[in-house]
């Protein structure tokens, strides 16, 4: 990745490959600081902030800001031109996961022949519980 300054950091390369490793997850800036908080190359938030609009003015991150949500979430996209897509939004743990899939395409474009409506993908999310929060309510 090229910064603003024209070379590669130690950080925006960690943070990279943590974000590479995701696969299509989505986490905030105070998520990817606990983590390198936990490892062997610790960084602040303002780092990793600093890092993070970097990232993402190269294209190797989109930065997403949710109604109601606080913090701005973070996906890899690798340069890539992301393909829209929607969300699903735990109200328990707070993940934020892309959620691809062919049914909703259908209903999108039922909404728009039917209801004159046109959805914007990237802004929708949908709200309950992730499969983890479910199997995790259903062991207590």
């Amino acid at each position: 990745m090229r910064g603003s300054a024209g070379y590669k950091t130690k950080q925006s390369q960690a943070i990279l490959a943590y974000m590479s490793s995701l696969e299509g997850c989505h986490v905030t800036a105070g998520q990817i600081t606990k983590n390198f908080q936990r490892s062997d190359t610790p960084m602040g938030m303002a780092t990793v902030y600093r890092q993070l609009a970097k990232l993402v003015a190269a294209g190797k991150l989109r930065r997403y800001m949710l109604d109601g949500v606080p913090s701005a979430c973070y996906e890899y996209v690798d340069g890539e031109a992301p393909m829209a897509h929607f969300h699903l939004k735990c109200e328990c743990c707070g993940a934020l996961i892309a959620l691809e899939c062919q049914y909703m395409e259908e209903l999108q474009q039922h909404i728009a022949e039917t209801h004159t409506f046109t959805i914007n993908r990237i802004k929708t999310v949908f709200y309950g519980k992730c499969s983890r929060c479910i199997e995790h309510t259903q062991a207590i």
